[in-house]
C-alpha cells in the first residue's frame, strides 16, 4: 500500500470519529455524516501552542478530536482568567463563526491537541440542509450559559473553601464516580475559581486532613464525605 495513500485514509478515519463525536453532528445519518467529514481539515497544535487569541477573526468552527484545550481571557492586569477547558468532541470558535466578531479570548493547547475545521460557508449549508443542527448549537449555548452564571455566582457568592468544594462534587458528578483525576493543574484551578495555586493546595490538604477527600500523586482524588463538602 502507497503509505501517503495509508496516511490520507488515517486522517479522514480520524476526522470522521471527530465528527460523530460532537453533539451538534452526531445525531445526522451515516451519509450525511459523510459529507460534513469531507468538509472538513485537520490541524495539530504542540502543547502550549495559541490556537488563537483575542482580537483575531476567523470564519471557522473548531472541533477538538484529540486533547485538550484552554480557554482563557486576560485581565488588565495580565491576569489569567480560565473560562472552560475542551475535551474531544467539544467545539470553539461558533461565536465568531456567526457574528464576524474578533475573538475576546485565547485559546491555547494544553497537551498534543488534533482538531477538524470546518469554515463558516460549509456550516451555513450543511445548517439550511439540516436545521436541527442550530438547535443543537443552541443547546449548547444553554449549557454554557448556565455554567458561566454557576461561576459567577460562585465567585461572587461563596468563600475559597466553599468554591473549590463544589468545583470537586462538580467534577465527580460529570464522572459519576467519587475517584477522579482533575483535567488541569493547580494554577489552572486556581485561575478559574479565581484564588491563588497556594491556596488551592492549602484547602485541598485542609480537607485531606479532614477526612473529606484522599490525594494521591498530584491530580487524583477520592471523595470520601461528598456531605461535608457540599454543606461547607
Amino acid at each position: 500500500m502507497n503509505p501517503c495513500n495509508h496516511h490520507s485514509v488515517s486522517i479522514k478515519e480520524m476526522q470522521k470519529l471527530c465528527v460523530s463525536l460532537v453533539p451538534i453532528f452526531n445525531h445526522l445519518q451515516p451519509t450525511e455524516m459523510e459529507k460534513i467529514v469531507h468538509a472538513t481539515r485537520s490541524a495539530s497544535y504542540q502543547r502550549g501552542e495559541q490556537i488563537y487569541g483575542a482580537g483575531d477573526t476567523s470564519a471557522q468552527l473548531f472541533i477538538v478530536h484529540r486533547g485538550l484545550v484552554k480557554i482563557f481571557r486576560l485581565s488588565e492586569s495580565g491576569r489569567e482568567q480560565l473560562i472552560r477547558l475542551l475535551e474531544p468532541g467539544d467545539f470553539m470558535g461558533e461565536l465568531a463563526l456567526f457574528s464576524g466578531s474578533p475573538f475576546d479570548h485565547f485559546a491555547v493547547a494544553m497537551e498534543q491537541t488534533e482538531l477538524c475545521v470546518m469554515t463558516r460557508e460549509d456550516l451555513n449549508a450543511f445548517i439550511e440542509q439540516h436545521p436541527k443542527i442550530s438547535l443543537r448549537i443552541m443547546e449548547e449555548f444553554s449549557r454554557r450559559l448556565e455554567r458561566a452564571e454557576k461561576l459567577i455566582s460562585c465567585l461572587t457568592s461563596e468563600a475559597t473553601e466553599q468554591r473549590i468544594a463544589a468545583y470537586l462534587v462538580e467534577l465527580a458528578d460529570e464522572h459519576a464516580a467519587n475517584s477522579f483525576t482533575l483535567p488541569m493543574s493547580k494554577k489552572d484551578i486556581a485561575s478559574y475559581l479565581g484564588t491563588t495555586p497556594e491556596t488551592v493546595s492549602r484547602k485541598l490538604a485542609e480537607f485531606q486532613e479532614n477526612g473529606w477527600i484522599e490525594q494521591s500523586g498530584q491530580r487524583n482524588i477520592t471523595l470520601l464525605d461528598r456531605y461535608a463538602l457540599q454543606n461547607l
